[in-house]
């Protein structure tokens, strides 16, 4: 499924290999394990920006997010580290979540929006939801708003204070 969503041009990026525990609540080895065991298991994703988003466990954003060590890995593997300004709750209320994802995107001057395609039956939604959006005059594109990303190809250009955890493992 991912090499066909790569070959119609959708971005792939690294998302954690297991998904069990943000990337701060772990120790240093194991959050970097994490990261360079998706990779390896992605090496043939060839695209622009080699793409991180971490796990927030509901979506929540904070210093639970990144280990120090994981810092370092983005830096020196080059990645852009991607957030989000928009859960949808999709996984929570698989047949509710539209409405609520229309309003929150419409409060938003540019809204990067968390879904989920897991068999609950959510993304039975999805083709609703897009089509609300697009009739609001809403465009939807593939790619990111600035304040989505505190790190681009590597590089660090928006404070990580928030999104570190102080005491690591």
């Amino acid at each position: 499924m991912v090499r066909r969503a790569s070959s119609e041009g959708h971005w792939i990026g690294n998302h954690t290999y297991s998904h069990t525990a943000p990337l701060g609540e772990l120790g240093a080895a194991e959050a970097v394990r994490e990261i360079e065991q998706a990779e390896r298991v992605l090496h043939w994703v060839h695209q622009t920006h080699r793409l991180f988003r971490p796990y927030g466990r509901a979506g929540q954003i904070g210093k639970h997010l990144l280990h120090p060590a994981t810092i370092e890995v983005l830096q020196s593997g080059k990645f852009t580290c991607v957030l989000w300004n928009c859960i949808t709750g999709d996984w929570r209320d698989p047949g509710g979540w539209v409405d609520g994802a229309l309003e929150y995107a419409r409060s938003k001057q540019w809204s990067l929006i968390v879904l989920h395609d897991i068999p609950s039956g959510a993304m039975l939604h999805l083709d609703r939801f897009l089509c609300m959006l697009m009739d609001q005059g809403v465009q939807v594109r593939q790619d990111f708003p600035p304040d989505c990303m505190p790190i681009v190809d590597g590089i660090i250009v928006q404070p990580l204070t928030n999104y570190v955890t102080e005491d690591p493992r």
